[in-house]
């Protein structure tokens, strides 16, 4: 399948632009749910983050070899791929041609724009283009060569005329002899189309008019009239248009056909000048009746060093972004498209990245190659990365970890809120409490931390144990979030003194969350119940003024449930008693509660 063939199937619905009747089917773009074009997406990620570290004060002539070999490395992405798809499968097709088109516009706009080769190398490069895109001839000459009798083959001339056609005259030269060796009687006419055939592209001007004369002397004197091949390829050499167009088959497009006439007939080209010789060519090449497709109108408009009509006309006719936004930002960062800005303050090169990075958001995994990109338009990538990033399902932890990552480097800090609590309250519906609390924490949400430390403490009351001890023991710093978190820590915190029989620490401890107050007075009873078994220690551990903190505590604890007990709830009732130690010991009660 050639690239025109290819092309036409895939974009023949943009032919008329008359106005005419279509339907139109909208599809979602499917090219990022296919696993060998996400390597594309891939692989070129890393080109583009190369390429935005390039420094901006360099020399341009330092430059531009870096920029031509990042054209080189997208293009050999888009070939890699390409050739993976075909290995694969008939139905992969639709996008091998779009792949081969994609490739070469590429090729041709690294040609004109990126590497701007100047009118001397100028066709040499127009050349290895279409060679490039032409590769049909090497593979008939292979089976040609491998025959028994390649000068016999039915594909021998065709393969001859092939090679002309593309300026490889040197095997060109070499297959003719195997011609020569066939027939002794006309190897002198051979020998003369060697001789033909051995100036090469860089003998300009002058030495290439000689040898122009001499091709058209040998012409004129009916020096090949007895072999119409070898005629036919000395009319080619001068360029004669009829011979050039009855040879359409395998010059197969416009394109090949214009740079073989360059070639031939205008080798000192400038590039001011391509897009006469391009649009004559396309004209005298297709059809009268037949409309230019979209890939030849995108190729006429690089002819003519149209780059925004390129761009443009890519975008309407390809079916994702991929394509025009790694194009344009190379483009951008040669310089190229400076003066371009479109009227709602972003340019070209920012809106097209936008687009795509938009569209990779999409998928599962692609959306976080999407983040750099966001982060390299300067004027609405946040905006537009604050927008997209809410929308990526947080369907695991991990997967929240890595969006809330993304929002932390960046200092999104709404979004860090946004995702943690939807976190937070997921993992509290399910009953997991240590992690709704670190979701909590890492918000900064107070209230919430609140609320999860209060089932934290209402399950220690039912089940009489802490759960998730170890996220407990390492709070530090973030129990200071909230007043109920901080006395969530600080219990813990005296039962591993109470553990470690650090009996006088606990003490102290346990007595600061009432009287400071940290402690909610719902608690308070747990607490004045943890004492009793400080209490009872054969050593005095309270001291004096403690104890007497102790019981204020239970007094003003005792004189609440009065005020509050209804008729169905009785008083709580404790007996204190006292006793006197020796004059070194300090008075201590036992507080029991019944």
């Amino acid at each position: 399948m050639t690239t025109a063939s290819a092309w036409s199937g895939v974009v023949s619905g943009f032919r008329n632009r008359s106005g005419s009747s279509f339907i139109h089917e909208v599809r979602k773009d499917e090219d990022i749910y296919s696993p060998i074009l996400r390597k594309l997406f891939n692989e070129s990620h890393h080109i583009f983050v190369g390429l935005q570290t390039i420094r901006e004060d360099l020399p341009s002539k330092s430059r531009k070899p870096q920029f031509v070999s990042i054209s080189k490395n997208y293009r050999s992405v888009i070939r890699a791929c390409m050739e993976e798809l075909q290995q694969v499968s008939v139905c992969c097709l639709f996008q091998v041609s779009i792949l081969l088109a994609i490739e070469l516009i590429w090729n041709l706009c690294e040609v004109l724009f990126i590497d701007a080769a100047p009118a001397g190398s100028l066709l040499l490069h127009l050349l290895d283009w279409v060679r490039l895109h032409k590769a049909d001839v090497d593979e008939k000459a292979r089976e040609v060569l491998q025959s028994d009798s390649p000068a016999e083959h039915r594909d021998y001339w065709d393969v001859v005329v092939s090679y002309v056609l593309q300026g490889r005259l040197d095997e060109a030269r070499q297959m003719l002899m195997k011609q020569a060796t066939l027939q002794p009687a006309a190897r002198n006419m051979y020998k003369l189309m060697d001789t033909l055939g051995t100036q090469t592209l860089t003998e300009f001007d002058v030495k290439w008019r000689h040898w122009h004369e001499e091709v058209d002397r040998c012409l004129q004197d009916n020096s090949f009239a007895s072999n119409k091949h070898l005629e036919i390829i000395c009319k080619l050499l001068l360029g004669d248009e009829d011979i050039l167009l009855d040879h359409k088959e395998l010059l197969g497009t416009w394109y090949h056909f214009l740079v073989t006439r360059l070639l031939f007939c205008h080798p000192t080209v400038k590039p001011a000048e391509l897009h006469y010789y391009a649009q004559s060519c396309m004209t005298m090449f297709l059809d009268s009746r037949s409309v230019p497709e979209p890939l030849d109108s995108i190729l006429l408009a690089a002819f003519e060093f149209d780059i925004h009509q390129v761009i443009k006309d890519c975008s309407i006719a390809l079916n994702n972004w991929w394509f025009v936004a790694h194009l344009t930002d190379l483009l951008d960062h040669c310089k190229l498209l400076q003066s371009h800005n479109l009227h709602f303050g972003s340019n070209l090169r920012e809106f097209l990245l936008l687009e795509y990075a938009s569209g990779l958001f999409t998928h599962h995994s692609l959306w976080q190659l999407a983040v750099d990109y966001f982060d390299h338009c300067p004027e609405f990538g946040r905006v537009y990365l604050e927008l997209q990033i809410e929308r990526v399902p947080l369907d695991t932890e991990r997967k929240a970890l890595k969006v809330l990552r993304i929002c932390e480097q960046r200092q999104m800090s709404e979004q860090v809120r946004s995702i943690c609590k939807i976190m937070a309250m997921r993992a509290l519906r399910n009953n997991r409490l240590g992690s709704a609390l670190s979701w909590s924490i890492r918000a900064k949400d107070a209230a919430f931390a609140t609320l999860i430390s209060e089932r934290f403490l209402q399950d220690y009351c039912t089940r009489g144990t802490f759960s998730d001890l170890d996220l407990i023991d390492n709070l530090g710093p973030a129990m200071l979030l909230s007043d109920r978190l901080t006395f969530l820590g600080k219990y813990r915190e005296f039962h591993k003194l109470y553990e470690e029989k650090r009996f006088t620490e606990a003490a102290k401890l346990l007595l600061s969350l009432m009287t400071a107050k940290i402690a909610p007075r719902s608690f308070w009873m747990t607490l004045l119940t943890d004492a009793l078994p400080l209490l009872e220690q054969k050593e005095v551990i309270f001291s004096a003024d403690q104890t007497y903190e102790l019981m204020y505590c239970l007094g003003e604890l005792t004189s609440s449930l009065n005020s509050e007990a209804t008729g169905t709830d009785r008083p709580m009732q404790v007996r204190i008693s006292t006793y006197s130690l020796n004059p070194a010991q300090i008075t201590v009660c036992k507080i029991k509660a019944f």
